[in-house]
């Protein structure tokens, strides 16, 4: 995705190790994580911004490095599981609250063209986004306009 708007080359990433197991000095259980996962959720924490803080922090001081490799689901599957997940995925919510954040800018600076066409991308993303979540977990009707963007995200 990296040459979605450019014509530049993207930049190649690192590769995660590949592991099967949970490394020997990471020993939480894994009824732990999962109540952790959950408790941060309710503090309004993504599920990305989870992943780090259990890498950081861990349960009970002893870090997690993947919580997917320690319980045998996803960040995202444990929440589902537990009624905590958010309404929108939070590739689309970002995605939506920065082409929120772009419109008013451009409305409130209509000279600024560079984004304007930022804007135009961001939004271009977001209804690709939309096109591939529809009806499995959106709507199927759902449609992307600044002003759905925007109640979205002041419900929460």
């Amino acid at each position: 995705m990296a040459r979605m708007h450019t014509r530049r080359r993207g930049s190649s990433g690192s590769d995660k190790p590949a592991a099967d197991e949970p490394p020997e000095w990471s020993d939480v259980d894994p009824e732990q994580i999962e109540q952790r996962v959950v408790e941060l959720a309710e503090q309004g924490h993504d599920p990305s911004q989870i992943g780090i803080k259990l890498r950081d922090e861990g349960v009970t001081g002893t870090p997690v490095p993947d919580v997917k490799l320690a319980t045998g689901k996803k960040i995202s599957e444990i929440l589902e599981e537990n009624d905590a997940a958010s309404e929108i995925p939070e590739d689309l919510r970002n995605l939506m609250e920065r082409a929120v954040r772009l419109r008013e800018h451009v409305q409130a600076n209509p000279q600024d063209y560079q984004n304007k066409r930022s804007l135009q991308n961001t939004e271009s993303k977001v209804r690709r986004l939309v096109n591939y979540y529809q009806g499995d977990e959106l709507e199927p009707d759902f449609t992307y306009s600044y002003d759905v963007a925007k109640e979205i995200l002041d419900e929460d």
